[in-house]
């Protein structure tokens, strides 16, 4: 994965993991690829119309790869594909290259604001991305007057009829142009997927990858007053790095993919909301709830009824953006529902590259890459039909197993999610995290007491969000100043303690200053961060991931509830477990108004993990 030669330094580097090096040239094609094509490409452009009443034209520029034994009485399926946030269609290449070269007629194409293709980023709406995917795959299945050879949409290009046609899409209906179509993307090419699942039942099945439940969660989390899912009624805090990176990369998207600039006001190259909602939430610290509605509504949180369709969720473990928990929840919803669903998560996301054997973006091969195999016999068993296995329920990468070649070994599986069983420890007096099966001498009298800044000014130092390869701080390091914290910790374990899910801290607050203002607002709501800490038998204290929740409290009075991000972690022997509930963090806007917050240990004070034998 090599993000250094994209040119824009290190923090677009990074930030590239949410694009176009996501699926970059190379995936999936393997040696048939190799020889002589096997396929060909051509250079499209398509007129699309967008927007709530789909009278906004927008010209989208794609590359349509097709084998070259497939003809109108060798129909082939189809798979559409476009590109993360920042890129474009030719990001997508080495998918094209791969599956046509396996039998698969492939359209990549650029979404909207990026690569070519016109109308600003609307953050993968349903009224406008996901209607701009359904023309395509009307084209997929023969549609006339939608393809030309120029920008200028005066040279019509023929009519696609090498795809494989169903009879009726998955409302029932009859169609003459529904293709065999299933789609593949990552990040902000996964979003799309769902958007255009939701407004069309002719797509067969879709494979998002690293991507969201519901933006406001992922760019404004609140760990706490969720339901459902990682909905919360209450704003969060927003992510510092991760919103200016954002924000840059789309208002310069459009000269980075040699464009002219779309229109400049009100908010370059964004739907108009966004760049209002990002100043504001810089300011404040929280989107308010325009902002928050209108992220909403592009997030599949707000539509996941309408996706109906096998889904394989895949999600990555070093994932600071979008984390384990917006995968866990669109996966219960979608189960819950009945929609066919399962989900495997990776060793790698917006935070970190894949470990060997997972997918090598150079030179994958399905024979030796364990996500590489799974993709291949995702798309084989529901296009092609071919009677191969999709593989588990839930998969999971268990970081701590060595191995060699193929991934698989490093996998553990389940039928569904969740797994194993729940562990509870209490928040005991003198700083002890104690085992909840301890009834008798362990002191359960105590508190701590601790400050949170004004203006949210940072009081801890964690990896960075966006940059934490690239810092010099060692990854996953973690610091908090004295006086800014409370924190409880485990004795030494006795043995490996493994956890495969999201931690869950239910805590009750002291926090007199906070009582008085939390009626006026989010402003004058508590904010905290809440976070678990591995520390080695030499005092180093590492940050699982860089993760952590942070916390907007609508009502200190009453029990606090926080699910932690999800992790896949082992607590090794002699390792200690700390739990750490902090007045700020390098990586968030904090809390506007100071105040000091007192945690007394009781019985009700419980941390619970998610463990497996």
């Amino acid at each position: 994965m090599d993000l250094l030669h994209r040119g824009r330094g290190a923090f677009a580097a990074s930030l590239a993991l949410i694009a176009p090096a996501l699926l970059a040239p190379g995936l999936l094609a393997g040696s048939a690829a190799a020889a002589d094509p096997a396929y060909t490409v051509q250079a499209l452009h398509f007129a699309v119309l967008t927007g709530p009443a789909s009278d906004i034209p927008c010209d989208i520029v794609g590359d349509l790869y097709v084998p070259t034994d497939a003809s109108p009485t060798s129909r082939k399926p189809a798979i559409l594909t476009t590109n993360g946030f920042g890129g474009s269609k030719a990001d997508q290449a080495g998918i094209g290259k791969a599956f046509a070269s396996r039998g698969y007629v492939v359209l990549s194409y650029s979404g909207l604001g990026f690569g070519g293709s016109t109308c600003k980023i609307t953050l993968d709406d349903p009224d406008w991305d996901g209607k701009a995917g359904s023309q395509l795959v009307g084209y997929l299945g023969g549609k006339a007057g939608v393809a030309f050879l120029d920008a200028a949409h005066t040279q019509p290009a023929p009519a696609l009829d090498v795809v494989q046609l169903d009879h009726r899409d998955h409302a029932g209906r009859a169609s003459v142009n529904d293709p065999r179509v299933g789609m593949i993307g990552g990040s902000y090419g996964g979003g799309n997927q769902f958007a255009t699942a939701s407004v069309d039942p002719r797509v067969d099945t879709i494979v998002p990858i690293i991507t969201w439940n519901d933006l406001p969660y992922s760019l404004n989390p609140n760990n706490t007053a969720q339901g459902p899912g990682v909905t919360s009624t209450t704003p969060g805090a927003t992510k510092l790095f991760w919103g200016l990176g954002f924000s840059a990369l789309g208002l310069t998207g459009d000269a980075q993919n040699g464009q002219v600039p779309g229109e400049p006001l009100p908010c370059p190259n964004f739907a108009d909301w966004v760049c209002p909602a990002l100043v504001l939430a810089g300011t404040t610290g929280y989107f308010d709830a325009a902002a928050t509605a209108a992220a909403h509504h592009a997030s599949v949180a707000s539509y996941l009824p309408r996706i109906t369709i096998p889904t394989l969720l895949v999600q990555g473990e070093n994932d600071t953006l979008f984390n384990l928990n917006e995968a866990i929840a669109t996966y219960k919803a979608l189960k819950a529902q009945g929609t066919p669903v399962k989900m495997i998560w990776q060793s790698w996301g917006h935070s970190g590259g894949p470990a060997p054997g997972e997918v090598d973006l150079d030179n994958p091969d399905p024979a030796t890459q364990y996500e590489t195999g799974r993709f291949l016999n995702w798309f084989d068993h529901y296009l092609k039909g071919t009677d191969v296995g999709t593989g588990p329920g839930f998969s999971w990468f268990r970081p701590w197993i060595t191995y060699t070649g193929n991934a698989a070994p490093a996998y553990a599986s389940s039928p569904s999610y969740p797994v194993g069983g729940a562990r509870t420890w209490k928040l005991s007096g003198g700083g002890l995290l104690a085992p909840g099966t301890l009834t008798t001498g362990t002191p359960m009298l105590g508190m701590q007491t601790f400050l949170t800044t004004t203006g949210g000014l940072p009081t801890s130092l964690n990896p960075f969000d966006v940059l934490g390869s690239y810092a010099p701080l060692p990854n996953e390091t973690t610091l908090d100043l004295p006086g800014t914290f409370a924190a409880w910790s485990t004795p030494a374990l006795s043995a490996n303690l493994d956890v495969v899910g999201s931690p869950v801290l239910t805590v009750s607050l002291q926090a007199p200053t906070a009582a008085l203002t939390q009626a006026t607002g989010p402003a004058g709501q508590l904010v905290l961060f809440v976070k678990l800490v591995d520390v080695a038998p030499d005092g180093k204290a590492s940050l699982i991931k860089g993760l952590e929740a942070p916390i907007r409290v609508p009502n200190v009075n009453a029990p606090v509830k926080v699910t932690l991000p999800a992790i896949v972690h082992r607590f090794a022997a002699g390792h200690q477990l700390k739990l750490v509930v902090a007045g700020g963090s390098v990586n968030y806007r904090g809390g506007i108004v100071g105040a000091p917050v007192t945690i007394a240990a009781g019985s009700g004070q419980t941390l619970v993990l998610p463990v497996t034998p």
